[in-house]
C-alpha cells in the first residue's frame, strides 16, 4: 500500500539576500525556487549554496511580481519551510542581550529592526503577537534576509513575559518618549531587554510600569524618530556601551 506524501506547507520569499541568508543559516529549508532567464547577476552567489533538492524553475519577470505581490524580488521567488521562531524561555547566562518589539506594525520597519538587531548582535527579539505585523517575506527583505539569523521568539502574552524575564534577572529598558531618563546616559545593566512600542502608540500601557523608561534626544518633542530608526540607535548605543560588538 502506498503512502500518501505528506503536503510542504510553507511560506514565500523573495529577494536576493533573503534566499542567500536563508540557505546559509540553514534553519529551514528552500523547496523550489523561480527565476528569470537571464538570470540576476546575484544568481551564481545563489547557486554556490543551493542544495540538489531544491526545485528550481524558469518565468518571466510579471509571473515573479505576481507571485510576490510586488516588483521588489530582485528577480528571485522562493518557497521556504515556515520561519523558525523560539519556544522556551531566553537565558540571561546565554542570551543577555534582548530586544522586544510591542506591535511594530509596519513590516518595513519590522524587517529593518531585525536587521539593526542583527548588526548590533542582539542575542535574541521577542515580538509580541498581537497587533504586530508577522514576519513575512517583506519583513525579511527589509531585513537583508538577516532575521534568517536571529533567535526570535512570538508572545501572546507580552505582560507576563517581560515579568518572568524580570524574575530570571533581566533588566527591563522601555523607550517612550515621555520625561524619561536620556538613554545615552544610562549605566545600563546586562542581562538586559529593550523594550520598543509600535509607531502609533508606543508601547501599551500594561508593559509601561515593568522596566525603566528611556528615551533619545531630540531636536523637537513634538515629533519622534522612526521606530527602526530609535531601534537601531538605541541597540547601537547599549551594544558598544556594554561590548557585545
Amino acid at each position: 500500500m502506498n503512502k500518501k506524501k505528506t503536503a510542504f506547507v510553507g511560506e514565500l520569499i523573495f529577494g536576493i539576500h533573503p534566499v542567500i541568508e536563508l540557505l546559509k543559516a540553514k534553519k529551514r529549508k528552500l523547496q523550489s525556487i523561480y527565476t528569470t532567464k537571464p538570470t540576476p547577476k546575484a544568481w551564481s552567489k545563489i547557486i554556490e549554496l543551493l542544495p540538489s533538492y531544491v526545485n528550481v524553475q524558469y518565468v518571466d519577470r510579471k509571473a515573479l511580481s505576481k507571485m510576490a505581490g510586488t516588483d521588489d524580488h530582485q528577480g528571485v521567488v522562493g518557497w521556504a519551510a515556515p520561519y523558525v521562531t523560539r519556544g522556551k524561555p531566553f537565558d540571561p547566562q546565554k542570551q543577555p542581550f534582548l530586544l522586544m518589539l510591542d506591535g511594530v506594525q509596519d513590516p518595513k520597519n519590522l524587517g529593518a529592526i531585525l536587521r539593526s538587531a542583527y548588526c548590533t548582535n542582539a542575542s535574541g527579539v521577542i515580538v509580541t503577537e498581537r497587533d504586530s505585523a508577522p514576519i513575512t517575506a517583506t519583513a525579511l527583505k527589509s531585513s537583508a534576509g538577516l532575521a534568517e539569523h536571529l533567535d526570535v521568539m512570538i508572545t501572546k502574552t507580552p505582560a507576563q513575559t517581560l515579568q518572568q524575564l524580570k524574575a530570571s534577572g533581566y533588566h527591563l529598558y522601555l523607550m517612550t518618549v515621555d520625561e524619561s531618563q536620556n538613554a545615552t546616559k544610562v549605566e545600563y545593566q546586562d542581562p538586559l531587554c529593550v523594550i520598543i512600542g509600535s509607531e502609533g502608540t508606543g508601547i501599551s500601557k500594561s508593559l509601561l510600569n515593568l522596566g525603566q523608561h528611556i528615551t533619545l534626544p531630540q531636536r523637537n518633542s513634538e515629533v519622534s524618530y522612526n521606530a527602526s530608526v530609535a531601534a537601531g540607535i538605541i541597540l547601537f548605543e547599549i551594544a558598544i556601551r556594554k561590548k557585545f560588538l
